[in-house]
């Protein structure tokens, strides 16, 4: 079991950046792979970005690839996303997950996260 809770999030025009943190306790965080997920008003949850166990593999989902980026700092306990460019379509509740299988060598929308933050709100005003 783990405890999750991001921060980070908040009001920012199209164009503009954020930076979303999330922090992990309750296991051995540096062992797990972590991802972010956001949901927007009236759609399904979404996968966004996830990251393995050691940072050695990192998987984006196609709209985001080239303005998100996903670290962590095993150290802290923390996974973050880099969001930069944002538009209004990036507007939702982001949330982070964490995988239940230590060391996993596959990272993506396909793993079956186990433990979930309350999320933070991103908007993105046109």
């Amino acid at each position: 079991q783990v405890q999750l809770v991001e921060s980070g999030g908040g009001l920012v025009q199209a164009g503009g950046s954020l930076r979303l943190s999330c922090a992990a306790s309750g296991r051995t965080f540096s062992n797990y792979a972590m991802a972010w997920f956001r949901q927007a008003p009236g759609k399904e949850r979404e996968f966004v970005a996830a990251i393995s166990w050691n940072g050695g593999r990192i998987y984006y989902v196609d709209s985001v690839k080239g303005r998100f980026t996903i670290s962590r700092d095993n150290a802290k306990s923390a996974v973050y996303l880099q969001m930069n460019s944002l538009t209004p379509e990036d507007t939702a509740v982001y949330y982070c997950a964490t995988d239940p299988l230590r060391y996993r060598n596959v990272v993506g929308p396909a793993v079956q996260y186990g433990d979930w933050g309350r999320g933070t709100q991103v908007t993105v005003s046109s």
